[in-house]
């Protein structure tokens, strides 16, 4: 039964992502409100699939700010950079440079407010990032990061990167920490029915000591590889 639900799964979302990419370039003209009905449509379109496809239930603990945050997230796969649209109204997320790259979807990206990562360009590449990321706070959106710069499978607790201190530091923001554990049914060729749940953490002030804030930070992400289960009385994500 997985491996039917995923085979509908692919070709049904990402086709309809490929009409979505095309439709967001369209409609870059047309000023950015426009933009950001189709990436909310494109967020809310694969929570369809993932629910009603794939039979994989969404439940989220605690409240999401939708304001000037950084927002630390654990990453585990494709699921929670895709689901990012549909929890806020409009999030500024710090994606890998490569990602750009893809024709279409990158310059859309880019007019969206997306920051682009280059880890391996240093001190300049940070000003850079800095620079965008103040003008989308100025914005009022909150900004997204995965602190430990790629995808890990479910139980591991990598380091968070380097850059995410410095991040914290020059921005001056608090940090809500999010756990998910989406890795168990999603990060897989063949996707199975089950639960992911997002675990929102308490808010880390701004300005603590780099190690504090990171063993924080760390703690909260990683949460859930630290419970079996959850409780009973969770609420749907967006709730």
């Amino acid at each position: 039964m997985a491996f039917l639900r995923s085979l509908v799964f692919y070709p049904l979302f990402y086709g309809f992502s490929a009409v979505l990419v095309v439709a967001s370039v369209l409609a870059i003209p047309l000023g950015r409100d426009q933009l950001k009905k189709i990436v909310a449509l494109w967020g809310r379109w694969h929570h369809w699939c993932v629910e009603r496809i794939l039979g994989i239930q969404i439940l989220q603990h605690g409240s999401i700010p939708d304001e000037p945050v950084l927002i630390a997230v654990k990453h585990e796969s494709f699921f929670e950079a895709i689901d990012m649209p549909r929890l806020f109204s409009f999030p500024t997320v710090f994606a890998k440079r490569e990602l750009f790259l893809i024709p279409g979807w990158g310059f859309s990206a880019r007019v969206y407010g997306l920051v682009p990562v280059a880890r391996d360009k240093g001190a300049r590449a940070l000003r850079e990032m800095i620079a965008t990321a103040r003008l989308r706070i100025s914005e009022g959106r909150p900004l997204v990061i995965f602190p430990e710069g790629t995808r890990v499978a479910h139980g591991q607790q990598p380091p968070l990167q380097s850059g995410f201190a410095g991040i914290y530091k020059l921005l001056g923001l608090p940090v809500v920490p999010i756990a998910v554990n989406s890795g168990p049914t999603y990060h897989r060729l063949i996707k199975h029915p089950g639960t992911i749940t997002y675990q929102v953490g308490e808010t880390i002030p701004a300005g603590l000591p780099r190690e504090e804030m990171e063993r924080r930070v760390h703690q909260a992400i990683n949460v859930l590889n630290e419970q079996s289960s959850m409780p009973e009385n969770g609420l749907p994500a967006g709730a």
